[in-house]
């Protein structure tokens, strides 16, 4: 291991208004290790990276590459410096496909390039790191799962000697989240240095070498991996003793609200994405669905939700078809959708927090909006979900992941929905704000909603869900209850073997 550290980021301190992102962070990795970096969502880990990748500049400290101090002016000085950073929102062309979103930037293309033989580079490029994924697909086809993947291709192909990975492994399954570290294990054993920004302390402390914490913008504790534990890292990210549990009391459900007989429905390549599904939800219950990101369960939420059409089958919601209804017919009947895509889908980033809170509201209402009265309900909102942002009126995307994610909860919770449809949503949270989360939906259950929650999360879906669905290439391998059924039997499930007697739901 060289003596000089790969990347040395000393005393670096970052201001918006009225947020200190980062307080004078010293930050130190060595080259040939993996590092975690860890932190509850807005304590400032994606803004120090952001520092050292040139997006931003620090207004105060030093950065040090392989001992050299350089000052990061943008994105394209991190490059020629060897940095590449996988962000957690995608910063992708949706209307390329995989490989010229892989090869866009890259000095030595030229305008005039061989589409068939980088498209067969990227293939081997990708079969070579576990993460095959078609390269002459558009970007807009794929789930939110394989952009992430193409993210992490697009970092790797660029042969980066400092790879920083914001929340890799959120839409992978157990299996390639160990594969990617594989990968990355393998990149650190050639002198690389990696570091993983995650939230799954389990995973980093198996994974890594040296763990890094940061709270509230500051540093709070820095160690070895080997000599690291859960629950002080928990503490350090926190400042408490986070306890998890599960206050999920058993209860007889009510009436159906949602069911779905034999429906099929094609994704956006126009293949057919969920072949004869058939599910019921009733009142005060939660239904999980398990399965690996891409076998259908983002078209299975759109169905629902009212945003994709179905080529065959109904939906009934409380009694009334509604086979054939738009979104915003799905609305009036009651329902309320939380998507994976929290920045885009789920809420619009350049509106502020009171636009976004009245979004769907705001019809009702016809042209007049009652501004003071919708200030007023998104104050109550802030405080009743425990939503932290600088000012109520900057626009979304500059709120951190977690407090994103409660804000959306707030908005779809706040319409008392008689069906909740909620997809991934503990995707890149912190400890602090999954439990906030799991809260939030258990307390729904016990007022009485259905919940439809779809989760790669086996762990969650066994703490919360009252049956779980197990989906495979848009097929419902089973239902099971979490009591009776192991992980082991959801997992074989997910990878294709059906169950011989599937229970009554």
């Amino acid at each position: 291991m060289s003596a000089i550290p790969m990347v040395e980021m000393v005393k670096v301190t970052k201001r918006f208004p009225g947020v200190v992102a980062n307080d004078h962070v010293s930050l130190t990795i060595e080259a040939g290790q993996i590092h975690g970096l860890l932190g509850e969502n807005g304590a400032g880990k994606s803004t120090l990276m952001s520092i050292l990748t040139g997006l931003y500049r620090p207004d105060e400290g030093e950065i040090y590459i392989k001992g050299k101090q350089v000052e990061m002016l943008s994105p394209k000085d991190a490059v020629v410096r060897g940095i590449g950073m996988v962000h957690q929102h995608f910063k992708l062309v949706k209307s390329f496909t995989v490989a010229e979103n892989i090869i866009l930037g890259l000095q030595d293309m030229g305008l005039l390039y061989d589409k068939t033989g980088v498209q067969a580079q990227v293939e081997q490029f990708c079969t070579q790191y576990g993460m095959c994924i078609d390269p002459s697909a558009k970007v807009w086809q794929l789930t939110v799962g394989e952009q992430q993947r193409v993210e992490i291709i697009k970092a790797l192909f660029r042969g980066a000697e400092i790879l920083i990975l914001d929340e890799p492994t959120a839409v992978l399954t157990p299996q390639e989240a160990k594969e990617l570290y594989k990968t990355l294990r393998l990149m650190a054993n050639q002198g690389k240095a990696i570091i993983v920004i995650s939230h799954k302390l389990s995973e980093v402390l198996e994974g890594t070498d040296m763990i890094s914490v940061l709270r509230n913008g500051k540093p709070a504790g820095s160690t070895k991996t080997e000599l690291a534990s859960e629950q002080e890292l928990t503490r350090w990210m926190v400042g408490r003793n986070v306890t998890a549990h599960n206050d999920r009391a058993e209860k007889l459900p009510g009436s159906v609200v949602l069911e779905l007989d034999k429906v099929s429905c094609l994704n956006n390549r126009g293949q057919m994405a969920l072949h004869e599904a058939s599910l019921c939800i009733r009142a005060g219950e939660i239904l999980g669905i398990a399965g690996v990101a891409g076998n259908g369960q983002t078209e299975l939420a759109e169905i629902v939700a009212g945003l994709r059409q179905i080529e065959s089958g109904t939906k009934v919601v409380s009694g009334v078809d509604h086979t054939g209804s738009s979104s915003k017919d799905m609305i009036r009947a009651g329902v309320s959708y939380v998507p994976e895509d929290r920045l885009g889908t789920g809420l619009v980033p350049g509106l502020n927090a009171v636009d976004n809170y009245i979004l769907k509201s705001y019809a009702k209402n016809g042209w007049f909006i009652n501004w003071q009265r919708a200030l007023q309900e998104t104050r109550e909102a802030i405080a009743s979900f425990d939503i932290k942002m600088a000012d109520v009126f900057n626009p979304v995307k500059m709120m951190s992941g977690g407090n994103l994610q409660k804000l959306l909860l707030a908005r779809e919770i706040h319409a008392d929905p008689r069906l909740l449809v909620v997809v991934y949503p503990m995707r890149g949270l912190d400890v602090g704000a999954m439990a906030a989360v799991r809260e939030l939906l258990l307390a729904q259950r016990e007022a009485g909603k259905a919940i439809l929650l779809i989760s790669e999360e086996l762990d969650e879906l066994f703490a919360l869900s009252d049956t779980i669905a197990v989906l495979h290439r848009g097929e419902i391998m089973g239902v099971v209850h979490p009591h009776t059924a192991t992980v082991e039997e959801v997992g074989m499930m997910m990878a294709g073997k059906r169950m011989l007697e599937q229970h009554a739901v």
